[in-house]
């Protein structure tokens, strides 16, 4: 039977309502005349027959592995390049660093004084000692103290003591040539340290920070 398609194509053609008229037209609707492309020669001999087992089918995977494990590699290496970049984006300055050391002239400090320094946003103290305070600090016996410590310890050169001005105990700024030890005195609440910047007496439970600090020649101090 045709459907309306078909009659309307015959009415249209003029062809008479024939089998073989109807056969063509459906058979030109279906497109069933159209030729399909073969691939064969493009594919892979392992592949042509489908019921054949494929023998190369783990060759293929390690491929496919080597091919991810590569992906994954640029791709850590990008990651690694990005991370980087961000990093470096948020460290610090080059004058920031530059604020991240004092250079301090010693001549300019007379033996038996303490100076003080900002450095970090903290007061430095740079104490110039006596020979005798010197000798006063060395024979303090470590037994003694809150936070054992010899002199040597906290000292690069036995004349000059380094330390970071903010007590231990809550922060406050002690007083330098002050206490009962002739070191350092801190008003808030009573701690006392000696001329090494040790723990003698209060509530402070360390020792003064020593920063890191190196001598480049006998007249430059360089802290930080």
């Amino acid at each position: 039977m045709m459907n309306a398609v078909t009659r309307a194509y015959v009415r249209a053609s003029g062809l008479k309502a024939t089998g073989a008229a109807v056969n063509a037209v459906a058979a030109r609707q279906a497109h069933t005349d159209l030729q399909v492309p073969d691939f064969s020669p493009y594919r892979r001999d392992s592949v042509k027959d489908a019921r054949r087992r494929n023998e190369t089918a783990e060759e293929r995977k390690a491929f496919s592995y080597m091919l991810v494990g590569a992906g994954a590699v640029g791709a850590a290496y990008a990651a690694k390049g990005l991370v980087n970049t961000f990093v470096g984006s948020m460290s610090a300055s080059a004058d920031v660093l530059a604020m991240a050391k004092i250079e301090i002239k010693l001549a300019d400090i007379a033996e038996g004084k303490s100076v003080t320094f900002k450095w970090r946003g903290k007061p430095l103290f740079i104490r110039h000692r006596t020979p005798a305070e010197i000798e006063t600090e060395r024979n303090v016996p470590t037994s003694a103290l809150r936070d054992p410590e010899t002199d040597d310890q906290r000292v690069i050169k036995p004349q000059w003591l380094v330390v970071i001005g903010v007590c231990t105990h809550l922060g406050c700024v002690p007083i330098a040539n002050s206490g009962d030890f002739g070191g350092y005195y801190c008003p808030c609440h009573g701690s006392h340290y000696d001329a090494s910047g040790r723990i003698r007496k209060g509530p402070a439970p360390l020792n003064l920070e020593v920063p890191t600090h190196v001598f480049p020649d006998e007249g430059t101090l360089i802290v930080g």
